[in-house]
């Protein structure tokens, strides 16, 4: 905050940056940053419920993006996404019960030549089969 002069324009940096040190954003930081930049904190939790980059709860020790853009939506994501779906037993955004598993989706990663494309745990994988993302789910499950 005090990199932009606490000033009210640099909410979205100011809220990446705070994501981007705890993993996620609780009420206490929401509050905070609102305050200290003298917003109104229902302006903070509008932009953090409106853009999908922000996370309210804390992710697992690992995470699995699947990059759902056109050119991977059209090569099988949606199968990827339901095998992991199933295979995990929570819905994209959502995190396993233990801890371990956070499954995501992102609009483009940018990888296109290599679709369809995942994540783990920040790693690019291209032309991924739905059995490799499940084998990729069962070795973090055995950590």
């Amino acid at each position: 905050m005090r990199k932009n002069g606490f000033a009210r324009h640099a909410l979205i940096e100011t809220l990446h940056t705070v994501q981007s040190s705890f993993g996620y954003l609780d009420d206490d930081a929401i509050r905070f940053v609102a305050h200290s930049l003298r917003v109104p904190l229902s302006q903070a939790y509008g932009v953090v419920t409106f853009y999908h980059y922000f996370s309210l709860k804390p992710p697992g020790k690992h995470t699995v993006t699947i990059c759902a853009g056109t050119a991977c939506y059209i090569k099988g994501a949606d199968k990827l996404v339901a095998s992991a779906e199933k295979r995990l037993g929570i819905a994209q955004g959502q995190t396993t019960k233990d801890g371990q598993i956070s499954l995501m989706t992102a609009r483009c990663v940018g990888a296109c030549s290599r679709a369809p494309v995942i994540l783990c745990d920040g790693q690019v994988a291209g032309e991924v089969t739905a059995e490799q993302v499940l084998e990729q789910l069962e070795r973090w499950a055995v950590e």
